[in-house]
């Protein structure tokens, strides 16, 4: 029985000396564990990997397309989102002629924004912007060096495309609208207080862009032209976004249904939605002359400002 017990004891002596054996090889262990991960770990001490530096970011704009209203910005934004050095806000943002927008800050207007990798071009359009008087200073207070581009097209055939979309709207929503003919003149003349004729005065509105942004940081982009034939215009553009040349004429073809040029990107086409293209609303003969006899000086005052004219009506 003694002899039992002696060898329990001892067995138990055996078992508490391996036990303790065990914990301190455990405690070793644990304590030296982050620093086997810290000098095996590639990410704590390798430096930052390149795609960290190449993350895509949400950033202001360097271009904006200004305007024309009824212009092509749409056309213009679309066919520059061809180029793969630039990425375009989808919508329009309306962040510096609309009060509400801007009280938000530039946080929020950057996160209106496509992402972009650095070296890429991130592009917006707001046609408001042109002819809204408190836009110009709020641009140059953004980015002095923003680059701002301006479609314009014929101003009289510009007004009646304006008018035909108000009317559109109108009618989706079951809403009367006046004749162009009436809205446009007052007693047989030419109304200058008509809201959409305003907008075809582009000396106007340009004028108060170049008090405050030099004429070499502003592109004309002829929208007739660019209708007809984008290629060259989209060319131009380019160069003064210092852009390599990646667009080239094999992005575009003729939609005969349509009437306009489509857009044509790693073998996927996309022409513009249905809105391009709607037939004008109906304005007399008599009336659409006296409409181009109205815009003959405007015309003349925005042709020496930018150096160069168009075959306007």
């Amino acid at each position: 029985m003694l002899w039992t017990v002696l060898l329990a004891l001892l067995v138990l002596l055996l078992l508490q000396t391996h036990l303790s054996v065990c914990l301190r090889e455990l405690r070793s262990g644990v304590s030296s564990s982050p620093a086997s991960i810290s000098s095996s770990s590639p990410s704590s001490s390798s430096p930052p990997s390149s795609s960290s530096n190449n993350a895509t970011q949400q950033r202001q704009p360097g271009a904006i397309i200004i305007g024309v209203r009824k212009g092509g910005t749409r056309a213009l934004l679309e066919m520059l989102n061809l180029h793969p050095d630039v990425e375009v806000a989808k919508a329009e943002v309306h962040y510096f002629n609309v009060e509400e927008h801007y009280r938000r800050g530039l946080a929020w207007y950057k996160t209106q924004m496509p992402f972009t990798l650095p070296g890429q071009l991130t592009v917006e359009k707001t046609p408001g912007y042109f002819a809204a008087p408190q836009v110009p200073a709020r641009v140059w207070a953004m980015n002095p060096a923003v680059r701002l581009l301006l479609i314009v097209r014929d101003p009289a055939e510009r007004l009646v495309s304006d008018y035909t979309q108000v009317l559109h709207n109108r009618l989706t929503r079951h809403k009367p609208y006046l004749p162009l003919e009436e809205l446009l003149l007052n007693e047989g003349r030419i109304d200058p207080g008509y809201k959409a004729l305003h907008r075809s005065l582009y000396h106007q509105h340009l004028a108060r862009w170049l008090e405050v942004f030099p004429m070499d940081q502003i592109h004309v982009v002829d929208g007739d032209a660019l209708i007809k034939d984008p290629f060259p215009e989209l060319r131009k553009a380019e160069r003064f976004l210092n852009l390599p040349p990646k667009i080239s004429p094999n992005n575009f073809y003729y939609n005969t249904t349509k009437g306009f040029y489509c857009l044509l990107s790693a073998g996927h086409d996309k022409c513009l939605d249905e809105s391009k293209g709607r037939p004008h609303a109906p304005l007399s003969t008599q009336a659409f002359k006296k409409l181009c006899r109205y815009f003959r000086k405007p015309n003349k005052l925005f042709f020496e400002m930018v150096g160069r004219s168009f075959p306007w009506c």
